[in-house]
């Protein structure tokens, strides 16, 4: 196949993101030698022994109850990441939860808004419609990187924040940190845990879309002298969604935690999380009288379609229901979790991760597509008789399940003038996928376009079951892992690190044809070498400008996606995509290490994609893709009770070998917005009120094409903003009014790939909250 090439001014984009990030590069660089001052505000403190001479392992331990500083992180919580953010050569943010609490965030997709560009921007192909955590970051869908306390957490589950102590935003390949993993990153979600401080908490919210929710968060000291204590939390939440019609979000959850020898040198906590959800999921709204929208154009082998009025047909209801109420999505969650740690010397810990995972989904979806020939219009001059086709009814029964146990090893030693802190570790991980086929899934009536009744009886009744027909996968994987981290006097870091993952997956596709099972089996596997390397240089004690290289690699079926059809892009036979990126930085800590600022210039390179050549249908092993940009952020308090949380990016996306992605053909990749800004603030007033309020931007999203004719090839850019005021009745007691999208601005929040479905983003909304402390 010739390769289609488009390379449209790479060294103008180049220049332009260069010199963006240089106006703020050299001031920081540059910055006066503020002293550095130790963060009494920091989640995660550094807890030195002064008892041993030389170097010693700064041990990271969470001090409950609220910090000085709640929005600003020190840390991040992974073993592998041994110095302070401000030293640490990469963009990592971390999202703690008191700022997720103050804007009443309750899942992880509504959470990660505090991060500029990430998001579930995608609703899925066709009829099928994405659920839970369907992130994209940087262009690439990081669905399948999110991680709980360091493990992979697989599952299409919308995952709550009730049990998070922070969440942690890596961005860049993660292959040398996680093994497989997404081009552009990967999340990591901190879960609480048992500690020695007693405490017990309640919230309880209520507000636009019926919403009711509880959670509970208890902490108790069992025995000071042994460190024993015991962590519950529990979370019960029964809501409809604020803006759209019988969409349910109902859920109940329980974490236990129990923690020993807590003070001691080996330390151990016993972690359980179990979540039962029964929701009804939102296959989206037709796209009619959106900007851009057209009539579909032809039936095909007829005579053009007249139906030319639809190019001026008014918008629906975002509030249109096109499902039924017999649609259901239920999951269960189960994970359990021993981490061990214990403390040789001051300069030697181990630590050890176990853990078995299990998430299952049952899920029944009427969705609908809207081609020229779904679309009904008897009456043009009445668009109450205009209807639309949606007998395509989804559904899904999976289940993932996760065995996985990880050891570290970091010790500390000086070799003349230089220190090391080394980073080794094993990972031993088991996963299994399986999806039944399922029959009997039922049909439903054609809807009217403005008027929908989810109502309406099934022209076939559902009667789910399954066909025998299944598709499983297990990936079994060793990986092992080395980090080192020298200091040359206080002026230089050096960080390299390398990771060998030995995987191997093994795929049963059981088809129904005729009535008869076909078993056609797979097996892939590979030795998978990511490696990081990385120099960061100290203009004064707490500033530092870095540059880092670091690769990634995804193997086909990674993420149980094996084909046995061998013209498909899901083939075994094709290498691991590959990804390199390269990025530049600078990092500062203002007023007294209170105010975290960041700034980054990156290029992230995608090679080894597989595409499908227009003439000839085939696959072939010759895509690359860039995205390349500039990110800045700031974080922490800008004064006394004035706390800021705030992002910028842009990203110059392109495809530089391979076809434009784009419905409308443009040489840039699909569902990433190239401009994203995010903030929120807050203030304390001497009386016992909080006043904030936040900002987010989203730049147009440019869709996915499978040859869909009139729907939107893009969605519009937005601004939305926020407020909250909250007000503290007792010290028991305190009050936490939280205003959405002030201005209503009626935006897409995310489209499906043929641009047929939309979610609209919500409405003007509010929540108050009543937080209890006993």
């Amino acid at each position: 196949m010739k390769a289609i090439t488009s390379r449209k001014h790479p060294q103008r984009r180049t220049q332009a993101v260069g010199t963006a990030l240089a106006a703020v590069l050299l001031p920081l660089a540059a910055h006066a030698n503020e002293p550095a001052a130790p963060s009494a505000a920091a989640e995660t403190a550094p807890v030195e022994s002064s008892a041993v001479a030389g170097p010693q392992i700064t041990a990271k331990v969470e001090v409950a109850g609220k910090s000085d500083n709640p929005f600003r992180a020190e840390y991040a919580s992974s073993a592998k990441y041994t110095e302070k953010l401000v030293d640490t050569a990469q963009t990592v943010q971390v999202i703690k939860k008191e700022l997720f609490e103050q804007q009443g965030a309750l899942t992880l997709t509504e959470a990660l808004r505090n991060t500029p560009g990430v998001g579930a921007f995608f609703l899925g192909e066709n009829g099928n419609t994405n659920t839970g955590d369907a992130i994209f970051m940087r262009g690439f869908d990081t669905s399948q990187s999110i991680f709980v306390d360091g493990v992979r957490d697989i599952g299409s589950i919308s995952r709550d924040v009730f049990n998070l102590e922070q969440i942690e935003v890596l961005k860049g390949p993660a292959g040398t940190d996680n093994g497989r993993s997404a081009p552009t990153g990967s999340v990591n979600l901190v879960s609480k845990k048992a500690n020695l401080t007693d405490a017990a908490t309640a919230s309880i919210t209520g507000g636009s879309g019926s919403q009711k929710r509880i959670t509970g968060d208890l902490n108790q000291v069992l025995n000071e002298e042994r460190g024993i204590a015991l962590r519950l939390n529990v979370l019960a939440q029964d809501s409809d969604s604020a803006g759209r019609d019988v969409v349910r979000n109902k859920r109940w959850a329980v974490a236990p935690s129990v923690g020993f020898g807590l003070n001691g040198a080996t330390r151990v906590h016993v972690d359980y999380l179990h979540v039962d959800q029964d929701n009804i999921p939102d296959g989206g709204v037709f796209v009619i009288g959106l900007p851009g929208y057209t009539s579909p154009g032809r039936v095909p082998n007829s005579s053009p379609d007249p139906r030319t009025f639809l190019n001026d047909a008014p918008r629906v209801d975002p509030k249109n229901f096109y499902g039924s109420v017999d649609d259901y999505d239920d999951i269960k969650a189960d994970m359990g979790t021993v981490r061990v740690e214990h403390d040789f010397s001051p300069t030697m810990k181990l630590q050890n991760i176990s853990r078995y995972g299990k998430t299952s989904q049952d899920y029944l979806l009427t969705a609908f597509l809207t081609s020229a020939a779904n679309l009904s219009t008897p009456n043009p001059a009445d668009p109450n008789s205009w209807t639309l086709a949606r007998s395509i009814r989804t559904g899904k029964d999976q289940e993932n399940k996760v065995l996985t146990n990880m050891t570290t090893l970091t010790s500390q030693f000086g070799t003349g003038d230089v220190s090391h802190t080394l980073v080794a570790g094993l990972e031993i991980t088991s996963e299994r996928q399986t999806t039944w086929g399922l029959t009997g899934l039922g049909t439903m009536p054609a809807a009217n376009i403005y008027n929908p009744n989810p109502n309406d009886a099934p022209t076939v009744a559902p009667n789910v079951r399954r066909t025998g027909a299944y598709n499983e996968g297990e990936v079994d994987t060793q990986s092992l892992y080395l980090f080192d981290t020298a200091k040359i006097g206080d002026k230089w870091i050096i960080n390299g690190g390398v990771r060998v993952d030995h995987f191997r997956g093994d795929y049963a596709v059981v088809a129904l044809t005729n009535n008869v099972l076909t078993n056609t089996r797979f097996k892939v596997g590979d030795n998978l070498v990511n490696g990081k390397l990385s120099a960061l240089y100290k203009p004064t004690a707490n500033s530092s400008v870095y540059a880092t290289v670091a690769s990634s690699k995804q193997p086909p079926g990674g993420n149980f996606t094996v084909s046995g059809n061998l013209n498909s892009a899901q083939n075994p036979i094709y290498d691991p995509q590959k990804t390199t990126t390269y990025e530049i930085g600078s990092k500062l800590d203002l007023l007294k290490a209170k105010l975290s600022l960041s700034a980054a210039l990156y290029r992230t390179k995608v090679e080894n994609e597989v595409e499908q050549d227009p003439v000839d249908l085939q696959y072939y092993q010759t895509g690359e893709k860039q995205v390349q940009g500039v990110e800045l952020g700031a974080t922490g308090e800008l004064a006394p009770h004035w706390l800021v949380s705030a992002g910028y990016t842009y990203m110059d996306t392109s495809v530089e070998r391979g076809r434009n992605v784009t419905a409308a053909g443009e040489n840039s990749l699909t569902y990433t917005p190239k401009q994203a800004f995010t903030a929120w603030t807050s203030y304390d007033l001497p009386w016992g009120l909080r006043i904030g309020g936040g900002a987010r931007f989203s730049d147009k999203l440019a869709r996915g094409t499978d040859g869909a004719v009139g729907t939107p090839a893009y969605t519009e850019s937005y601004w939305v903003f926020d407020a909250m005021l909250g007000y503290k009745v007792s010290n028991n007691i305190d009050l936490r009014l939280n205003v959405y999208n002030i201005g209503d601005e009626k935006y897409v929040a995310a489209i499906n790939k043929s641009g047929y479905r939309y979610t609209p983003g919500t409405p003007r909304s509010a929540s108050l909250t009543a937080n209890i402390r006993f």
